[in-house]
This record gives structure tokens, sequence and C-alpha cells, in this order.
């Protein structure tokens, strides 16, 4: 007899993006199977007049290389996830950040939409799969889906989700539809090649 080998695990990398002060820390660290790794600074007195912290006035750290953690979707998958920074001066580390990655999430929040647009266009100009996950704030107008996607103005293959970045179920029902909505793409993309061949 024979002893089963253990399975090893198909290891996929997504990124977690969106403006300053969205929730990009805070949802990292709600799945996360480690302790995760996080570059918060203070805000400091350099950073007024750079820094918009309007609506998130109470914000006192801010990313300023990435957030890393870590989950395991199923015994044969696991998640890398990386917390890009939302401040555009941090911007420089996204491409670094982007290589190798299976897709994105693009989280917002409704009362500064405008935020998304710079992560949208990104991952749109460069071809990476993307969700857009709402995170509910407390005291946020809950606008729907349909509302947020003409707002933001996307394809209409781009799922948008709802979310809580603070529940671990929420969050992990994010992940899981960025790596199905990625998957899509890929098997269409196959599709077309073989219809086109």
């Amino acid at each position: 007899m024979h002893a089963v080998s253990p399975v090893e695990p198909l290891t996929l990398k997504i990124l977690v993006a969106g403006g300053f002060g969205v929730g990009k820390t805070t949802l990292v660290s709600a799945v996360s199977e480690i302790r995760p790794l996080r570059t918060e600074e203070r805000l400091s007195e350099p950073g007024v007049g750079v820094d918009d912290t309007g609506g998130v006035e109470g914000k006192s750290t801010t990313t300023v290389a990435m957030d890393f953690g870590r989950i395991t979707l199923r015994e044969d998958l696991v998640l890398y996830l990386f917390g890009t920074p939302g401040q555009d001066r941090f911007w420089f580390l996204w491409d670094e950040l982007a290589q190798g990655s299976l897709g994105a999430v693009v989280l917002a929040d409704t009362r500064r939409l405008a935020d998304c647009f710079a992560a949208i266009d990104y991952f749109e100009r460069r071809g990476i799969p993307f969700v857009v996950a709402v995170n509910c704030f407390d005291g946020a107008d809950r606008h729907p889906v349909v509302t947020v996607r003409t707002a933001l103005d996307l394809d209409p293959g781009v799922p948008v989700l709802l979310c809580d970045a603070r529940d671990r179920e929420s969050v992990k029902d994010v992940l899981v539809g960025v790596v199905e909505h990625a998957m899509s793409l890929a098997r269409e993309r196959r599709r077309s090649l073989s219809a086109g061949a």
C-alpha cells in the first residue's frame, strides 16, 4: 500500500487596491491566517496638503509599501494577498506588486467613489482581472450595485460585490469572486484563441 503524498497547493497572488483609507489593511487582516505584514506609518506634518484625508479624518496611519497576508481557501488553493498603498506618492510600487498577480480587488467607499478611478484604470490598462468590492462602512449610504457600476463606468463584465472588510466570511466571498472572475476570463480567452486557430 502506497502512502498518498500531500497535494502541493496552487498559490495565487491577489492585489487589494483602492483609495486612501478605504479599508485595504483591514481587509487583508480580516482573512489572513498568518500575522499580516504591515508597513504602516503614522501620518505626519509633511503629509499635510499632500495626502487627502477628506472623509477619513480619524485615520492616523498609512500604508507606505504594502500589506501582506495569506489565506488557504481549499487544501489545494492558497492566496497571497498584497494590499497596495492608497496614496499617489507610493504608486511607483504598484508595478512591482502587480507582477504575477492573478487578479485584484478594488475596494470602494461610496462616500468617495472617485478614489477608485485610478485603480480601475490601472488594472484595465494592464489587462489584470478585477472585481470592485464596496466596503459597507457603518453610517455610509447604501447604493444598489447598478448605481455603483454606473457611477464608476465599469464594463458590464466586471463584478461589483458588497462586503464588510472587517468580516472574514464577507472578505472570503470577495476573494472567491476574484478567482472565479479571473478563471472565467482565462477560459474565454482560450476559447476565442482556439476558435481563431
